[in-house]
């Protein structure tokens, strides 16, 4: 950088005046630390391209850990890993057909997740 140092600083609010109405109600409006870390957690579980990948494929269609962990290039081994991680979440449900175990998204919810984050990273 020019062997200039970087002296950008946040900004601070410099009003002398608090909105307190504002404040309280927003602060009595704002979910409690438990929720919000279950939020959270939510969202870290789809920071993994993994996970990512097989909630897309599972959108378009149930599937078996085999056809899965097939269509992603993956063992099967990883893939119920991350199955497991996705269903305690309540992401995905399965059911079983005989002997084979069918996955699906567990609700509109995580379609719309998707959805959206999909329009959202593909916006120009």
């Amino acid at each position: 950088m020019n062997g200039q140092e970087n002296t950008y600083e946040m900004p601070v609010c410099d009003h002398t005046h608090i909105n307190r109405e504002l404040v309280a109600a927003l602060k009595e409006q704002t979910p409690d630390d438990a929720l919000l870390s279950r939020l959270a957690d939510l969202f870290k579980l789809f920071g993994d391209p993994t996970r990512i990948k097989i909630l897309y494929t599972l959108m378009e269609h149930e599937m078996c850990v085999c056809d899965i962990a097939q269509l992603l290039g993956m063992s099967q081994s990883s893939i119920s890993h991350q199955l497991r991680l996705l269903k305690q979440s309540s992401l995905v449900r399965f059911r079983r057909e005989g002997k084979t175990v069918i996955y699906s998204l567990a609700d509109s919810h995580v379609v719309t997740i998707l959805s959206q984050g999909f329009d959202h990273v593909t916006e120009s």
